[in-house]
């Protein structure tokens, strides 16, 4: 894989599969906005609760942007390592580069529990 150009982290499996799972709570309600487009603008409006953003995008400058913007805007955002993956568990048939919750419906506990660990962590000040 290609050196990225903007710094991530690794999310415990225990928190990864806990966004897995917020993913799919928020899939129930139609809380999703899917692909970088979508989760860009959820993004600037204020909308966004937690953004996926995947860490095997080829090439990596589609979502490069995205750490940036959520740190700006104050949102917290996790990486996940498979774009195909993110886009199976946010309900679509094809790779998502990204996708963000922006109403956790029955899951907002566990995103709740996935910003504690990613401020306990000093990647989110919000």
């Amino acid at each position: 894989m290609a050196t990225l150009p903007f710094e991530t982290f690794e999310l415990p499996k225990e928190y990864l599969d806990a966004a897995y799972e917020a993913l799919e709570k928020a899939l129930e309600v139609k809380g999703l906005k899917r692909g970088t487009n979508e989760t860009t603008k959820a993004v600037e409006r204020g909308l966004a609760k937690l953004v996926y953003i995947a860490l095997d995008v080829d090439p990596p400058e589609i979502v490069a942007h995205l750490p940036l913007l959520c740190k700006e805007r104050k949102v917290p955002y996790i990486f996940v390592p498979s774009k195909a993956e993110l886009g199976k568990r946010a309900g679509l048939d094809v790779a998502a580069a990204s996708v963000a919750i922006i109403d956790p419906g029955e899951g907002a506990d566990l995103v709740n529990e996935i910003i504690d660990y990613l401020k306990k962590k000093g990647y989110f000040q919000g």
